[in-house]
C-alpha cells in the first residue's frame, strides 16, 4: 500500500507583537495560580551576576535588511539577510566575554523581529523572544541584546519572529574556550540550510500552503501522517495523490509539499518541504564553498543546521571524522563516517586531511537532494554536484549512540520534578501540539511547565505522532538519559519516548518547542517557567 507523507518548514516560532512580562498564571498542575519569575527581574540579574566575566565587551552590529544573494552558479535570491549575506558575518568570542550586539531593524512594510541565540545559557531578558520576555523590535528600530557568554560551544543566532530564519536571518555565533583541550591546526564553520525564499516562493506562502493540511481528507494511523485515516488516497501511487490533492476539488495545492519523503533514521516521514536547494554556507552543489588547506593538516569542522524542515547526513568523502562535541558540549570522542543532524542542532568534528579535492556531502535526509562543499588540499578536479561519497552509507553516528564527556555529565541525583511533554498533531489538521494545546501567543503563560530554581528536572518527551520533532529548550542544556550528550536540541522519534534531565539554574521563562518552524509557528511550543 501507497502512503503520502508530508509535513512542515521552518523555525523561527513566534508571534509578532505583545508585552515582555507576565506576573502569574495557572501552573501545570492546574491547582493554584502560581506566581512566575519576571524575565527581567532581580532573580535573573542575580543569576546573571554569579556568571564568571573576563570584563570584555564584544561589540557587533546585525542589520536585518532585504538582500539579494548569491547563492553561486548564477542564481540569485531576493531574500532577508544581515548585513546582506546568508549566513551573517560569524560572530566570535571567548567565553567569559560580554556580548554587545545591536539589531538594526531594517525590513520592510513595519516587519517587526528580534535576534534570538541559539543554545546559549544567557540571561532571560536577552532570549530575544516576543512576547515572552520582550517586544518586538519594529521595522526602523534598534535593540542592543547584551549578556555575558560563558560558556564556549557552537551556537547560532536567528530571529524568533514568524519564520523568518528561513529567510536567511541567521549567522554562526562561536564562543571559544581560553583553556581549549583540542589540538588542531585550523577552523571551518559549516553552515546547513535548506532554502526556498525569493526562488520558489516565500516561507509564508509555505506556511500558508501547510495551514490547509490535507484539504479535509480522512487519514488514519501507520499513513505517516500523524494519526489521521488516509483510507481514501489507498491504490493511487504518488503522482496520482500530488494531482488529486492539487486539483480544485481537492481544494489543496501541493506548490510546496514534498510526497513520499522517507527516513528510516527518522523513523519514516523525513519532512514536508519541497526546497528547490540545499546550500552549505550559502552556495548551492554547482558552484560550491570552498576550505583550502594542505595534507595531514588537523581542522575543526564546526557544523551547524539551520534549516528549517530538514535533517542532514553529513559526510567528508574519503575522510572518517572524529566527533569531540554536540551542541557546544564535549562528548567520549567517537568516530563516524557521517552524522545526522537535525534543525538547530550543532556538531564538532576533527578531520586529518588528506592530499587532493573532496566533497563535504549534506544529504537531505529522505528527500534525494544534496548540499555540498569542497575540501580541497591539492590539485585536482572537482567531483559531480551530485556525488554520494560512500561515507554516507558508513557508520552514522546519532546523538543516541554519544555519551557525554566526563567533565560535563550531570551528577547522579534524584529527580525533584518531571514534566510529561506530550507531542501531538499532523497533517489533515495541522494541528501541532504540546500536551495536547497549541502555544497561546496572547496569553503565552496560561499553561506553563513550572520549575523551581535548584530543583533537577526531568522532561520526558512522548512523540504520539508519526512525524519526527527536534526538541529545543532556551536557556539550559538537558542530558539525554543513561549518561548521554549535554544538548539544547534533541531529536524525539516518531511513536517514541525520549526523557532528558537538566538542572534548574538559569531562571525566568523559557520557551521548549520543535526546531521544525512550521510546527513551532502553529503551536508545538510550550512555556518551561521558573516559580517567584
Amino acid at each position: 500500500m501507497n502512503s503520502i507523507h508530508r509535513r512542515s518548514v521552518l523555525l523561527a516560532g513566534l508571534g509578532a507583537a505583545g508585552a515582555g512580562t507576565l506576573a502569574a498564571c495557572t501552573s501545570d498542575s492546574g491547582t493554584a495560580p502560581a506566581a512566575l519569575v519576571d524575565p527581567s527581574g532581580p532573580a535573573v540579574a542575580a543569576a546573571e551576576k554569579r556568571r564568571k566575566g573576563t570584563g570584555r565587551t564584544h561589540q557587533v552590529t546585525l542589520t536585518a535588511a532585504p538582500a539579494v544573494l548569491d547563492l553561486g552558479a548564477g542564481i540569485t535570491a531576493r531574500s532577508w539577510a544581515f548585513s546582506g549575506r546568508a549566513p551573517g558575518q560569524e560572530i566570535r568570542l571567548t567565553a567569559g566575554d560580554t556580548l554587545a550586539a545591536e539589531l538594526s531593524n531594517q525590513l520592510p512594510d513595519r516587519t517587526a523581529t528580534s535576534l534570538h541565540w541559539h543554545g546559549i545559557a544567557l540571561r532571560n531578558d536577552m532570549d530575544g523572544v516576543p512576547p515572552v520576555t520582550q517586544r518586538t523590535v519594529r521595522a526602523g528600530a534598534n535593540l542592543t541584546y547584551r549578556f555575558i557568554a560563558d560558556a564556549p560551544g557552537t551556537y547560532f543566532v536567528h530571529p524568533h519572529v514568524g519564520v523568518q530564519l528561513d529567510r536567511g536571518l541567521y549567522a554562526p555565533l562561536i564562543v571559544e574556550d581560553p583553556r581549549e583541550p583540542l589540538s588542531y591546526d585550523d577552523e571551518w564553520v559549516v553552515v546547513l540550510d535548506d532554502w526556498v525564499d525569493g526562488v520558489t516562493g516565500t516561507p509564508d506562502e509555505v506556511l500558508a500552503e501547510l495551514r490547509h493540511g490535507m484539504g479535509g481528507m480522512d487519514m488514519g494511523d501507520g499513513s505517516g501522517s500523524g494519526g489521521h485515516d488516509m483510507s481514501g488516497m489507498d491504490g493511487m501511487d504518488m503522482g496520482e495523490a500530488a494531482e488529486a490533492s492539487s486539483s480544485p476539488s481537492g481544494g489543496m495545492s501541493t506548490r510546496f509539499m514534498l510526497m513520499g519523503a522517507e527516513s528510516a533514521l527518522l523513523g519514516g516521514d523525513a519532512g514536508d518541504v519541497r526546497y528547490p536547494y540545499h546550500l552549505v554556507n550559502g552556495r548551492v552543489p554547482a558552484d560550491p564553498d570552498v576550505y583550502r588547506g594542505r595534507p595531514g593538516q588537523r581542522v575543526r569542522l564546526r557544523l551547524i543546521n539551520a534549516g528549517g524542515d530538514t535533517a542532514y547526513r553529513v559526510a567528508l568523502g574519503g575522510h572518517r571524522m572524529t566527533v569531540t562535541h554536540t551542541d557546544g558540549f564535549p562528548v567520549e570522542h567517537q568516530q563516524a563516517d557521517a552524522l545526522l543532524i537535525g534543525m538547530g542542532e550543532r556538531y564538532d568534528v576533527l578531520v586529518t586531511l588528506g592530499d587532493g579535492v573532496f566533497p563535504l556531502v549534506a544529504l537531505a535526509e529522505g528527500k534525494d537532494a544534496t548540499g555540498m562543499a569542497l575540501v580541497r588540499t591539492g590539485p585536482g578536479a572537482a567531483p559531480r554536484a551530485t556525488v554520494r561519497p560512500k561515507e554516507l552509507d558508513g557508520r552514522i553516528l546519532t546523538a543516541s549512540r554519544l555519551r557525554a564527556a566526563d567533565d560535563v555529565r550531570l551528577a547522579s541525583r534524584k529527580e525533584d520534578r518531571v514534566l510529561r511533554v506530550e507531542l501531538r498533531g499532523g497533517m489533515a489538521m495541522y494541528d501541532w501540539t504540546v500536551n495536547g494545546r497549541p502555544f497561546d501567543m496572547d496569553d503565552p503563560a496560561a499553561h506553563p511547565l513550572t520549575v523551581e530554581e535548584g530543583q533537577r528536572v526531568r522532561l520526558d518527551f512522548v512523540n504520539t505522532t508519526s512525524m519526527w520533532h527536534p526538541m529545543h529548550l532556551h536557556g539550559h542544556t538537558y542530558q539525554l538519559d543513561g549518561g548521554g550528550p549535554r544538548k539544547d536540541t534533541a531529536v524525539v522519534l516518531p511513536k517514541r519516548k525520549l526523557s532528558v534531565v537538566f538542572d534548574a539554574d538559569n531562571p525566568g521563562q523559557w520557551m521548549l518547542h520543535c526546531h521544525n518552524a512550521y510546527h513551532a509557528e502553529v503551536g508545538m511550543m510550550a512555556l518551561v517557567a521558573y516559580r517567584g
